[in-house]
C-alpha cells in the first residue's frame, strides 16, 4: 500500500513539473512560432503554426538592423557591469563578514536601504549627474550605473557566503605565513566560488535586462544594447513582429548559456548565504 502511495505520488509530482514546464515555456514556443511567419500572416485568426515557414526571418534581422552591435553593446555592458560589481562586492563583503567597526551596522542598513530605491525614481537625477561628468550616452556610464544599481545585492548575497565558510580555514592560512590578502585570495575565494558565481549570473541577468536607464542615456545607435536597440523594429504604424520575436530570440541566449554553464554551482551558491547574522 505504502510503495503504491508513492507511486502515486511521483506521478503527480511528474505531472505537475511537466504542466509547470509547458507554462513556462509556452511564451518562448510563441515567440519562435511568430518569428517563422510571413508578415501577412501575423494578424490571421485560426491557425497557430505558419502556413510557410520563414526561415529567412532569422537571417534577414542582421541586415535590417545591426543586431549584433546591439548584442554586443549588451555584452560589454552586462559583463563590465558584473565584473566590476563582483570586483567591489567582495572586499565589501568579506569586511561586514570577519571584521568589527564602528558604523556596521549603520552600513549593513543602507546597504539594504539602497536595494527600496527603483531606478526609475532616480532617474531625473542620474541623468543630469551623467550629464555633469559627460557619461550620458556611453557605454561607460552603464556600466557604472549597472554595477552600482546591483552592488547592493551582489554584497549580500557574497557576506552570506563569506559566513558560512569557517573562520579557522583563515586562521589556519594566517598561521602558515599568509596576511589577510593573502588569505582572502588563496583560501576563502575557492572557498566561496559557488556564492561568487551565483552572484555573477544574477548580477549578468539584472545588467543585460536594463532597460529604463539605457533608454533614457543613449541616444546614438550604435550604443545602444539589445534591449533598446530592439525598437528599431517599431515602426509608426505596424510592429515587425516577426523581426522582432527573432531578435528576442537571440537575446535569450547568452543568458541561456550562461545559466547552463554554470548551473551545477547555482543551488550550492544559494544555500551558502543562507546563514544566521
Amino acid at each position: 500500500m505504502t510503495s503504491k502511495r508513492k507511486s502515486w505520488q511521483t506521478t503527480l509530482l511528474y505531472v505537475f513539473i511537466v504542466v509547470l514546464c509547458v507554462i513556462i515555456l509556452y511564451p518562448y514556443f510563441v515567440m519562435f512560432i511568430t518569428a517563422l511567419k510571413d508578415k501577412k500572416e501575423m494578424y490571421e485568426i485560426g491557425h497557430i503554426l505558419p502556413e510557410v515557414w520563414r526561415w529567412s526571418n532569422f537571417s534577414d534581422i542582421w541586415t535590417a538592423a545591426p543586431v549584433l552591435k546591439y548584442l554586443t553593446n549588451s555584452m560589454v555592458i552586462a559583463g563590465g557591469a558584473t565584473l566590476l560589481a563582483i570586483l567591489c562586492g567582495i572586499p565589501a563583503a568579506y569586511a561586514l563578514a570577519r571584521m568589527r567597526f564602528k558604523g556596521k551596522g549603520i552600513f549593513m542598513g543602507a546597504v539594504i536601504m539602497s536595494q527600496m530605491f527603483s531606478p526609475v525614481v532616480l532617474l531625473v537625477g542620474i541623468y543630469r549627474m551623467m550629464v555633469n561628468i559627460n557619461l550620458n550616452d556611453t557605454i561607460l556610464g552603464l556600466i557604472l550605473l549597472n554595477a552600482a544599481f546591483n552592488q547592493a545585492f551582489a554584497i549580500w548575497l557574497l557576506r552570506g557566503t563569506f559566513m558560512g565558510i569557517s573562520p579557522e580555514m583563515e586562521q589556519a592560512a594566517k598561521i602558515d605565513g599568509c596576511g589577510t590578502v593573502k588569505a582572502l585570495i588563496k583560501v576563502l575565494l575557492p572557498m566561496a566560488a559557488p556564492g561568487i558565481i551565483t552572484t555573477l549570473i544574477f548580477v549578468f541577468i539584472n545588467a543585460w535586462n536594463e532597460y529604463t536607464i539605457a533608454l533614457t542615456l543613449i541616444s546614438t545607435d550604435v550604443f545602444k544594447p539589445i534591449t533598446v536597440g530592439i525598437n528599431v523594429f517599431y515602426g509608426f504604424n505596424f510592429i515587425q513582429w516577426q523581426y522582432l520575436f527573432a531578435t528576442s530570440l537571440f537575446a535569450t541566449i547568452p543568458v541561456v548559456v550562461l545559466f547552463l554553464a554554470i548551473e551545477k554551482h547555482l543551488v550550492a551558491g544559494l544555500t551558502s548565504g543562507g546563514v544566521k547574522g
